[in-house]
């Protein structure tokens, strides 16, 4: 308990999934917490859930692709609380149907996507940057993905926003460092969110799973567990990161799947 105790930290997307997670564990650790969301509802009743379990928190609606909705909920926060000293910029969009390869794909996908993905990541750090500096110091970490650093048949789009948050993520940790304000990022591979549990079929947690090093699949709270030590005091020395938190689907040589089978064949003749 408590190691983030004394902290005010401001979680987008936070009505479900990842930000969900992760505010409950900042609560539980001490940290006052802001839930914006889209889904105001959902952002309420999870604020309620945390103040009912013995937490500090407070719900509030948030469009994050609208500047001003992104202002108000760093300004709420310090109104709220005092200060902000953790911003978790966690909105994300994607889309399989209109984020195709690059031939194919929806031009206004991919400013849809541009504009959420990487410019309310811009925005939540310009508009909370400022508090933190006037606070003596703070945490930003942003949601990047894996898809940020690794290509795929499709979700051009996505994956290049997400590359995006990478690089700025390192740009806001070289401007802001001496003002003693950490910026770092969080990679996801497949983490079996309940979106994720309702709509990925199990043919394709089949072929994660043939492809992690580890024997199981992600879990929200995986992530969650990342942010509460990139946004406490233990992580002082850490900026510019983005820790990859993917259960080891991208670390081996592609072939070792296929090899395993073939000599798993051998061993039968």
């Amino acid at each position: 308990m408590g190691r983030v105790q004394g902290k005010v930290a401001l979680v987008t997307g936070a009505a479900s999934g990842i930000g969900l997670s992760t505010a409950h564990l900042l609560a539980k650790e001490g940290a006052k917490v802001v839930l914006a969301d889209f889904n105001v509802e959902g952002a309420n009743e999870a604020a309620q859930q945390i103040r009912d379990a013995g937490g500090d928190a407070v719900g509030m609606f948030l469009d994050a692709s609208v500047e001003s909705s992104i202002k108000e909920a760093v300004d709420f926060t310090v109104k709220q609380y005092g200060t902000i000293t953790v911003l978790f910029n966690n909105v994300g969009l994607t889309n399989l149907k209109k984020d195709l390869d690059v031939v194919n794909m929806d031009l206004e996908e991919w400013d849809k996507l541009m504009n959420v993905n990487v410019k309310s990541v811009l925005l939540g750090s310009r508009f909370a940057i400022p508090h933190m500096i006037e606070a003596g110091g703070g945490s930003i970490i942003n949601t990047a993905s894996m898809a940020g650093f690794e290509a795929d048949a499709v979700r051009s789009a996505y994956g290049a926003s997400k590359a995006a948050v990478v690089n700025l993520t390192r740009y806001i940790a070289t401007q802001y460092g001496k003002d003693n304000i950490r910026c770092n990022g969080v990679a996801p591979g497949l983490i079996l969110t309940p979106a994720a549990k309702n709509n990925l079929p199990p043919a394709i947690l089949d072929i994660f799973s043939k492809y992690n090093a580890l024997p199981y699949h992600g879990e929200a709270d995986d992530i969650g567990y990342t942010v509460l030590f990139l946004a406490s005091d233990e992580s002082k020395f850490i900026t510019g990161q983005t820790i990859q938190v993917e259960g080891g689907h991208y670390i081996a040589n592609p072939t070792v799947p296929d090899f395993r089978a073939l000599q798993a064949q051998a061993n039968k003749a």
